[in-house]
């Protein structure tokens, strides 16, 4: 298990991340998407759920299960409630993503998480890579997948560490402007940590 390359993949809301994670499956490569996999224990896990329940409240599930928009609204708006949800998830994804990890036979295995940085968990991996984006084109994705007014975007965006914090952590540097090739950008990192 510990010959496998472990290699974490960030970057704030509305960079790509997503196509980025795309992009590596299709190489062949395996991708563990970790925002997913917390989704998926919120809604499945009962400890978790017992656990969501008495820090949020009756409102944190409805009918159809985990009540997203409502936990988005209340851990944008306090970030200690953030600090608390982090706090059920992480252990439990990291857990999971062990497991799926020893099961891969792949040499490289990429993990995808969106606050990778903010909780420490870059440390976690062998490498690290951070998407970044201009922010008017990210302010421009969210608008188109989410249909969140300018002060919700601008709001989540704050809450996330700025590219400035990151990349100094971060041991490659993605740039998802439209303009650089993505792919080009991804077969490099791949070359320098194989080699």
């Amino acid at each position: 298990m510990n010959s496998i390359i472990t290699v974490g993949i960030t970057g704030g809301i509305g960079t790509g991340k997503s196509l980025v994670c795309r992009i590596i499956n299709i190489m062949g490569y395996p991708v563990f998407y970790s925002d997913d996999e917390a989704k998926a224990i919120l809604a499945n896990d009962s400890a978790a759920i017992k656990e969501v329940t008495e820090i949020f409240g009756p409102l944190a599930y409805n009918e159809k299960g985990l009540d997203l928009k409502y936990i988005s609204s209340q851990v944008f708006a306090q970030s200690e409630l953030l600090d608390a949800l982090n706090k059920i998830v992480h252990p439990k994804v990291r857990s999971v993503f062990n497991t799926w990890r020893s099961k891969q036979v792949s040499r490289i295995v990429f993990n995808e998480a969106a606050i990778l940085f903010e909780t420490g968990a870059y440390k976690n991996n062998n490498y690290n890579v951070l998407v970044t984006s201009p922010l008017q084109l990210r302010k421009k994705r969210i608008k188109m997948r989410d249909q969140l007014s300018d002060e919700q975007i601008e709001s989540r965006i704050s809450k996330q560490w700025s590219d400035e914090k990151k990349i100094p952590l971060a041991d490659f540097v993605i740039v998802n402007d439209e303009e650089h090739l993505v792919l080009q950008q991804i077969q490099k990192i791949v070359e320098g940590i194989t080699q």
